[in-house]
């Protein structure tokens, strides 16, 4: 492992002046107190991420937002898988396993939080899935801005993050994960998945390291 880390942090390395930082679904549906689908530790990155967006901000590099939404205009599979994007009907119990409209298109619930609110020079690429390539814009607008390597923040590591660091690695992006940037529900899950993002598919560094590195640059 010694040698793929070296390997991956020469060869993936964020190229100044051509990176972005992506931000993956942090919705309110996500992280706002009593939702079905809450993920209490994303509450925690908050403000990692914030420190990130603050600092791309001030070097005028990219910033590209993904939000999961679900519309029943739309039935995909994974409204099947999790019933609590499906739309609630008025009245009825909502929570873990129910239709609770987490993340309904035309609700507040599929928004980013308003810590991390999009500027209106910051695209937001709203998917149907997990990966914030398929199906979006994502490539051609990182490309259009001269985009070769992806600084990716968000939730949830293990489903959202991962599926998006593995459609970057195969559109040939150079990819660095903030370890202290992702969350999931769970931390065996958070550290296995990480653990297979620094073997395969991208970079595994702090917010402290990438935060440097960005700041050196001109």
């Amino acid at each position: 492992m010694a040698d793929r880390r070296e390997t991956f942090e020469r060869v993936l390395a964020p190229e100044p002046g051509r990176t972005a930082l992506v931000i993956v679904d942090m919705q309110r549906g996500f992280l706002d107190p009593g939702e079905a689908m809450q993920v209490p530790p994303a509450v925690e990155i908050v403000p990692v991420i914030r420190e990130l967006l603050d600092l791309f901000r001030a070097k005028r590099l990219p910033v590209m937002f993904t939000e999961f939404v679900y519309s029943p205009s739309a039935p995909v599979l994974i409204g099947s898988l999790h019933p609590e994007h499906l739309p609630a009907p008025p009245g009825a119990p909502r929570g873990f396993g129910r239709p609770s409209s987490s993340c309904l298109e035309g609700t507040p619930s599929a928004d980013t939080v308003p810590a991390l609110a999009p500027g209106t020079d910051e695209p937001v690429f709203r998917k149907r899935g997990y990966d914030g390539f398929a199906g979006t814009a994502l490539d051609r607008t990182l490309r259009a801005r001269g985009v070769t390597s992806l600084v990716v923040t968000g939730t949830m590591t293990d489903i959202c993050v991962l599926a998006t660091v593995i459609g970057a690695l195969h559109r040939e992006y150079r990819v660095s994960v903030v370890e202290d940037g992702v969350a999931t529900l769970w931390p065996e899950i958070q550290r296995a998945t990480l653990d297979i993002i620094g073997r395969a598919y991208g970079r595994v560094v702090t917010s402290k390291a990438i935060a440097g590195q960005i700041s050196s640059w001109s």
